[in-house]
Formats: C-alpha cells, structure tokens, sequence
C-alpha cells in the first residue's frame, strides 16, 4: 500500500482571475469616486443674489455717489442732541478755528 498524501494545489489560473477581479474592483471603485465627486452641472446656473460684474459697477458708483452727496451736505443726525451732519471742508474749517483758540 502506498501512502500518498492529498494534493491541495490550486489551478495555475488562479493568479490571473485574483488579478482581474482587484482590476475590475478598482475601476469600479474609481468610476465611483468620479461619478460622486465630478461636478453635475455643465454649465454655471445663475443664483439669485449674486450679481454680475457690471451690476456691482453700478451699485458701487451709486453708492459712491451717495455717499459723496452725504459728505457735501447739511443734515441733522439728532435734532434733538443738537447734532448735524456738516459738510467736510466746513467741518475742518470749524475744528481748526476750535484749535486755534486753545
């Protein structure tokens, strides 16, 4: 009688489909991660709120333009206190008239 023991080998092609099946798990995994993380849209939808860069222009030279009729002009801030608003130029003027006198 002889003893032979069993043999446990695997077919030579076990190598060649462990490869291909870590391939297919990883482009698998990488076409996920871009279908996940590319952007959507094609092109940039406009949000309410955001304005183009003529719109601000414009707001920008209104405001400048308030703000320049604000600096040139009389008006009380608090009539009862007795506060106004003077126009710069004066206001310099009434100051360095105040420290010429200390």
């Amino acid at each position: 009688m002889s003893e032979t023991t069993p043999s446990f080998s695997f077919p030579h092609r076990t190598p060649v489909f462990t490869a291909v099946i870590v391939i297919v798990c990883f482009a698998s995994f990488a076409w996920l991660a871009k279908k996940i993380y590319s952007p959507h849209a094609s092109a940039v939808q406009a949000v309410e709120g955001v304005r183009t860069p003529a719109e601000r222009k414009k707001l920008l030279a209104e405001h400048r333009e308030k703000e320049h009729t604000e600096a040139a002009s009389y008006a009380w801030i608090d009539q009862k206190a007795g506060v106004v608003r003077l126009p710069i130029d004066r206001a310099i003027e009434l100051t360095a008239r105040d420290y010429a006198k200390k």
